[in-house]
């Protein structure tokens, strides 16, 4: 999947700019604030059909405007794919793939594999449990649209079981025969998609380890540990258990929305025990481990892109992933860096064509 052409207005910061691409690997340098992760975000954008770093959509039209526009053209196996994002404010975001717009935006996702290496990805190890169940979801999503619809509908279902609790609280009532419809559905659907989350695991983890002990040198005892309530009882069984708790609180309180993917070196959290160099390796192998496992799934190199990463990252671990563009294993790359000579002295390392954007 190679985009050509990307062409910006009143994104962000940007008001508007047109790029010509190259296939492999493209550099856009400049001062912080000149819109450089707004350029990879955008891409981010047409892939996913929202922002990497702002997922209210609003708030990413450029200060002063009404609109913003994102239009991409893309190459894949021969044939020309054009997608462009725009939204007006008051009105609904529209995403359009070669003119025609799409009912679902769930329609969308897959048809662009793409993997963000960034600062922000951090809040993985920081942030709380609906962080990690997101990269989880994200990453079985871009080659499952089963898992995506039924990831969608349960998240529905659960929303119209939580107003229902509110509902017999406010009211001073009790229905258990609509309560149970529920309670079904969401057994069901949940059910599907903690066995999806587990064999994603079961195949996702080795490779993950594979890539944080060649990037660390290191044969340290890292693990990522999957905790579920559905682990060791059923969806309907927990419903039961937990009926009195989940009526004093108005909402549901457990279910595969409260799963958590736990991040550990030697069989402690990363997050309290690991060092700052232990921890960003932790990430940058999570998330090439992540580019693997999409590669393999759709057949098709994930576009990279690699924001600020050379002023995040040391040496050692910016060498490692130039050698990986040697390899050939990687398709195209997009990077943002403060230091447009920095940037060239290391892409001119790959032996691949590239092209510097000076913002």
């Amino acid at each position: 999947m190679i985009l050509n052409k990307l062409s910006l207005i009143n994104y962000k910061n940007i008001a508007s700019k047109d790029f010509q691409l190259d296939a492999k690997i493209n550099c856009f340098t400049g001062n912080n604030g000149v819109g450089k992760t707004t350029v990879l975000d955008s891409v981010y954008y047409l892939a996913f059909g929202k922002s990497y770093f702002n997922p209210i959509a609003s708030q990413n039209i450029k200060h002063g405007e009404d609109f913003f526009v994102v239009d991409g053209t893309f190459s894949k196996n021969n044939t020309e794919e054009r997608i462009l994002c725009s939204l007006k404010k008051g009105q609904k975001k529209t995403i359009k793939r070669n003119g025609k717009v799409y009912e679902k935006l769930s329609d969308h996702v897959g048809l662009i594999p793409l993997v963000i290496i960034s600062p922000a990805d951090r809040d993985l190890i920081t942030e709380g449990s609906e962080t990690r169940r997101k990269f989880i979801d994200n990453v079985i999503s871009q080659s499952n649209k089963t898992y995506l619809q039924q990831l969608i509908n349960y998240n529905k279902v659960l929303q119209q079981r939580n107003a229902l609790l509110k509902y017999f609280a406010l009211n001073s009532t009790f229905d258990s025969k609509t309560l149970e419809v529920y309670n079904d559905q969401l057994s069901e659907m949940g059910s599907f998609i903690h066995s999806k989350r587990i064999a994603f695991l079961e195949e996702f983890i080795p490779i993950f380890k594979e890539r944080y002990y060649t990037i660390s040198g290191n044969q340290e005892n890292i693990n990522l540990v999957y905790e579920s309530q559905l682990n060791t009882t059923a969806l309907k069984d927990l419903f039961t258990d937990n009926l009195s708790k989940d009526r004093a609180l108005q909402y549901t309180s457990v279910g595969i929305h409260k799963d958590d993917l736990s991040f550990e070196i030697d069989d402690h959290s990363i997050k309290k025990f690991g060092s700052q160099g232990q921890q960003k390796t932790f990430l940058i192998a999570l998330k090439l481990a992540q580019f693997d496992f999409i590669k393999n799934q759709s057949q098709v190199k994930p576009i990279l892109l690699l924001d600020d990463i050379f002023d995040k990252l040391d040496e050692n671990r910016v060498t490692h992933i130039v050698q990986l563009v040697n390899e050939d294993t990687f398709g195209q790359i997009f990077i943002s860096d403060t230091h447009s000579q920095r940037t060239e002295d290391v892409v001119k390392k790959t032996n691949q064509t590239y092209k510097i954007f000076n913002l």
